[in-house]
């Protein structure tokens, strides 16, 4: 089952519940024996990063995007639709968050005795979909029986990602540690999209190859926040995180086609839960 990005909050704010709630817990408990006792003395260390993402986009639209009339020409699809002399109108555009994940090195550079700053280069595999609704309107007045049909888009990436953040943590409680995380992070998409060439006429009457598909910018950066626990074993430290990353840049590369001139902005989304190993 997919997750919401109403979804994704309710598990933020579920973990930082639990970031108030179990240190309360533990400190109930006896007193144990801790393990790694000078570890967070280390002015540095490094580690791995193996994660779960689920990709989408928020759009802005153009307004009165609905009523908005597309001939043929901008509709570059293979199908029997694109025979014909129509037109066209996008009735609604749905993000759909797709399944992916992560692998990655953790650098971490200890501040002061509850900061750190982390840079954990990564790459990470994923795609996004698009749902349009579409209304076709025959030109030559005969009746179309099935005016409304869907199409789904779906946008493959390959990111190269440089996620710089500052991480602060709890007192150690016995072998376990709370911490939060806030930082930024620069991404590249070595795939931008699995892309389809097609040849179109323009109204013009003239030839042009464009993708039969909405097409993104490779560059982003993206603002990230996210809270999880490390746990101190007999011999290395194990940690659990969610994260957020909000895209702070329009990464729509229009080419004028029905696919995106309904589309004011697009900015990346994505929810991340990662296991670290350092």
């Amino acid at each position: 089952m997919k997750l919401t990005f109403l979804s994704f909050k309710k598990v933020l704010f579920a973990i930082g519940i639990m970031l108030v709630m179990i240190p309360q817990s533990l400190m109930a408990q006896s007193e144990k024996p801790k393990n790694l006792l000078l570890y967070d003395n280390q002015p540095y260390h490094f580690g791995f990063i193996l994660g779960y993402n689920q990709m989408s986009y928020a759009i802005k639209f153009n307004e009165g995007y609905q009523l908005t009339a597309h001939p043929s020409s901008e509709y570059p699809n293979v199908d029997s639709y694109a025979s014909d002399n129509a037109t066209y109108y996008v009735r609604s555009i749905t993000p759909v968050p797709e399944s992916g994940f992560v692998v990655g090195v953790v650098g971490n550079l200890r501040l002061g005795k509850y900061f750190d700053l982390r840079l954990i280069p990564s790459l990470s595999f994923g795609s996004r979909t698009l749902e349009y609704q579409f209304y076709r309107e025959l030109n030559n007045g005969a009746t179309d029986n099935n005016p409304y049909f869907t199409k789904r888009k779906s946008i493959f990436s390959t990111f190269v990602e440089f996620p710089l953040q500052v991480k602060y943590k709890s007192k150690r409680l016995n072998n376990i540690a709370a911490y939060v995380i806030a930082g930024g992070n620069f991404k590249i998409d070595l795939a931008s999209q699995k892309k389809s060439q097609v040849d179109i006429t323009s109204d013009q009457g003239e030839l042009k190859t464009v993708t039969d598909n909405i097409r993104v910018k490779r560059t982003d950066l993206a603002a990230e926040v996210g809270a999880g626990f490390d746990f101190y074993t007999g011999y290395f430290k194990f940690g659990i995180e969610a994260k957020m990353s909000f895209g702070l840049f329009n990464i729509l590369d229009s080419q004028n086609l029905i696919y995106d001139s309904s589309i004011k902005s697009i900015q990346n989304r994505t929810f991340q839960i990662s296991l670290t190993f350092e």
